[in-house]
């Protein structure tokens, strides 16, 4: 896949300072798109990767909150994007129950206002509207949650991107049905990849704690989870996108993007392996278990698009570790190298999706 469609394309990005926001415009600007992102500031306390990126000086960047209708249909009405990729949210389950009402008002007033804004822009053909795995009501299954299945939530983090999923149905369904505007939802696993530095995300956690030679503390070791590289789920995304613009009404609807089975492995494993690929001194790995409920088992079935986007997973656990291990090692060394490490990831991702097969390829990524 090329995903030339994107090449002169207005492309509004909403949580475009963040982590996966970030990954997705290197790799739109990449494309040729012409970006606009409306978020939050950074945070001036920690690393960032829209500003190690330097997307403030290569895009729109327009610092507005989501929870303002206002802001979100001024910021549309003046850039008259054709796509929006909605990816503004509070993400953190931890921080959901600290603050509920913030995450409530932030994942699910949030992504009406985006909604009602894009349906009133005659210039928005498309909108895929980020959730989570976690938007599932979670069953402790061994296999993986379809499209299909119900959406609920315990805490309130998985509660409000049930929520979101439902107002985007809402929208798709009975707003703007038969209109411009066609609207997908996507579904992503536990994504990690170079350049996320937030807090209570295993992977900077274990970052922060081989930088300062200080034990890493998990919460839940025994949990399984779909582990999968943030280039792995913004091809989704883009595939899906790709789709939309092109007025295909088979994209319009939920999907979701998942890991092989393969990934699907416990949390202290994914520490070792981390660890192994980082190398160097071992670090102390504690257990400090954590009174909030949090899934045990999460899985995702991806069949809908392999079989309807020609979407699959390119990446086996092993590349996935290698590639955000040593992001973060080149990172370690030379803070200045961000911006030519995701290009290089970016560029070998690419090589490897635009292959005329889905076969493995071991040197690929090498």
């Amino acid at each position: 896949m090329t995903l030339e469609r994107y090449r002169g394309t207005r492309v509004l990005v909403t949580g475009h300072t963040g982590f996966k926001g970030a990954w997705l415009v290197a790799w739109l600007l990449d494309q040729g798109a012409d970006v606009m992102g409306l978020a939050l500031a950074p945070p001036d306390d920690r690393p960032n990767l829209f500003r190690d990126l330097g997307l403030a000086e290569r895009i729109q960047s327009r610092v507005a909150d989501i929870r303002e209708a206002e802001a979100v249909s001024t910021a549309i009405e003046a850039f008259q994007p054709q796509i929006i990729f909605h990816l503004a949210a509070q993400a953190l389950v931890r921080q959901s129950y600290a603050a509920p009402l913030e995450t409530f008002a932030i994942n699910v007033m949030g992504t009406a206002h985006v909604l009602e804004a894009a349906r009133k822009a005659t210039s928005v053909v498309a909108v895929v509207c980020v959730t989570s795995d976690k938007c599932y009501e979670n069953r402790e299954w061994v296999w993986g949650y379809r499209e299909t299945d119900p959406l609920g939530g315990k805490d309130p983090y998985s509660a409000s991107k049930a929520a979101a999923e439902i107002i985007a149905g809402s929208y798709r369904q009975a707003l703007v049905e038969g209109s411009h505007l066609r609207l997908a939802t996507a579904r992503g696993g536990n994504v990690i990849g170079g350049g996320d530095w937030s807090d209570d995300r295993i992977v900077p956690d274990l970052v922060r704690a081989i930088q300062a030679r200080s034990p890493l503390v998990l919460r839940h070791p025994a949990a399984v989870r779909p582990w999968q590289h943030v280039l792995e789920l913004l091809h989704g995304y883009l595939l899906l996108g790709e789709r939309l613009l092109a007025a295909d009404d088979a994209a319009v609807g939920a999907w979701n993007f998942g890991p092989a089975r393969a990934n699907e492995i416990p949390v202290r494993q994914l520490i070792d392996q981390a660890l192994a690929r980082w190398g160097g001194d071992p670090i102390a790995v504690r257990v400090e278990a954590s009174p909030l409920s949090e899934a045990g088992i999460l899985k995702l079935d991806a069949a809908k698009a392999e079989a309807g986007l020609g979407w699959r997973p390119l990446l086996s656990l092993a590349d996935t570790v290698r590639l955000t291990m040593d992001w973060y090692r080149g990172y370690h060394e030379r803070p200045a190298s961000a911006r030519a490490l995701v290009e290089a990831q970016i560029a070998d991702y690419r090589r490897l999706a635009g292959t005329d097969s889905h076969a493995r390829n071991d040197e690929a990524l090498a």
